[in-house]
């Protein structure tokens, strides 16, 4: 009962708001995390990422209570998630370190074109699609002359981040009495012990730095808890479809903070790119989406 008038308070904002602030984490996490490679294997910052964040959600809380209480499909959908964001996490960083985030932002946005058009019922909605696609294409600029193996990773990061998205709405409007962050926060839990292998061992260096390990907790806060969970809180309110082509903004948040952080100054193509995304997201009605 304590929470109703917080949950109140929150429910008053529109779920675009929500999204607006876990668009601009979505990727200040990032820049900030390739800032670290230069000090840190790539997977040991992914793991910093994932198991700090994880130590946030149980601190704050306390997921693990709500697990024995969930239907078995509920205990597989935290699961999946749990491995999805591990795998997801760690494919994004190998990808941002060999190419540009605005163009790793590009290429994530390719699984939720899908997404947006199993949901995409209206003549207006398909024409925000086309704008969008084209934008996104316009954004990529993808050249012979680029890292393949980035391109890989990038494309495998793409594929996992439309699985998010689809596991992610599904926790979010879960029935149970139980709200998508605890859930959220129980996959990240199991996201840490997933990406244990393959991370802990190039996170080691962080523990004899106080410094490089605060600067792999900051990563963890603002690349996958605010983010997350602002997306909760407004999968919460929209229609996956909606949440989806809504996501064709992260492109062009990509191209402004690579810009302002890691100095990936954009061309006139991605300023195009930008706009040709903002204008389908702009036309999208969400009339007759919810069912």
């Amino acid at each position: 009962m304590a929470d109703n008038p917080q949950q109140a308070r929150l429910g008053r904002l529109p779920p675009q708001s929500y999204f607006g602030v876990s668009a601009v984490f979505h990727y200040l996490g990032p820049s900030l995390a390739v800032l670290l490679f230069a000090r840190l294997d790539v997977l040991g910052v992914a793991w910093l990422r994932v198991a700090s964040a994880a130590l946030v959600f149980a601190l704050w809380r306390r997921p693990w209570r709500l697990v024995r209480r969930l239907t078995p499909e509920g205990r597989r959908t935290l699961l999946g998630l749990g491995v999805v964001l591990a795998v997801m996490n760690s494919a994004f960083y190998l990808a941002v370190a060999r190419l540009p985030l605005s163009t790793v932002g590009a290429i994530e946005f390719g699984g939720t074109v899908i997404l947006a058009a199993a949901g995409a019922r209206t003549p207006r909605n398909a024409g925000a699609l086309a704008l969008t696609t084209v934008g996104v294409v316009t954004l990529m600029a993808i050249r012979v002359t680029g890292h393949p193996l980035g391109f890989v990773f990038a494309f495998a990061n793409c594929g996992l981040f439309m699985l998010y998205v689809v596991l992610g709405h599904r926790i979010a409007n879960a029935s149970g009495g139980h709200t998508g962050i605890d859930r959220l926060g129980a996959a990240m839990l199991i996201a840490a012990v997933t990406a244990t292998p393959w991370g802990l061992g190039g996170a080691l260096p962080a523990f004899r730095h106080p410094v490089l390990l605060l600067a792999g907790a900051g990563v963890g806060v603002c690349s996958s808890v605010i983010p997350y969970v602002t997306d909760q809180l407004a999968m919460a309110r929209l229609p996956r479809a909606s949440f989806s082509l809504m996501l064709a903004l992260l492109p062009a948040f990509a191209v402004i903070i690579g810009a302002a952080v890691l100095r990936q100054i954009p061309t006139v193509r991605d300023v195009a790119g930008i706009t040709l995304v903002m204008l389908g997201v702009a036309i999208h009605t969400q009339r007759n989406e919810r069912t």
